[in-house]
């Protein structure tokens, strides 16, 4: 076996997998529930299956100019998806769509309880 066709391999088996990871993702999105499962799903394994996939193109292509586009493609998914994921999670908070019961430790209650926010709001007396 040459080292081309083992670079090859090594690149089918990476993009099965990362079509794998982003097909578990999609399912994950149409399964789950709740606002925080959806996230996960959205996240992480879609995530890995981007970088998966992304570094399977250059082992198969072979080139520098590869390497140096798929380089910025995964730092945007690496900045952007943890991003997007904590802001629609922040808003589903606030609009008291996440399961409140399942919440283990409320890090934001203290946050939603001020003036002028979108929970329950407090008003001082006169």
């Amino acid at each position: 076996m040459t080292l081309e066709s083992a670079l090859d391999t090594v690149a089918l088996v990476l993009v099965l997998i990362g079509a794998v990871l982003c097909l578990t993702a999609t399912m994950g999105l149409l399964r789950w529930r709740d606002v925080p499962t959806r996230l996960h799903a959205a996240t992480k394994p879609q995530v890995l299956g981007v970088l998966l996939i992304v570094i399977a193109v250059a082992l198969s292509l072979r080139t520098w100019e590869v390497v140096a586009f798929g380089i910025p493609i995964v730092l945007i998914q690496f900045a952007t998806a943890p991003l997007a994921a904590h802001m629609v999670g922040r808003a589903a908070y606030r609009n008291r769509t996440t399961d409140e019961e399942g919440l283990y430790i409320d890090e934001l209650r203290h946050r939603t309880e001020q003036p002028g926010s979108t929970g329950a709001e407090t008003r001082p007396e006169s």
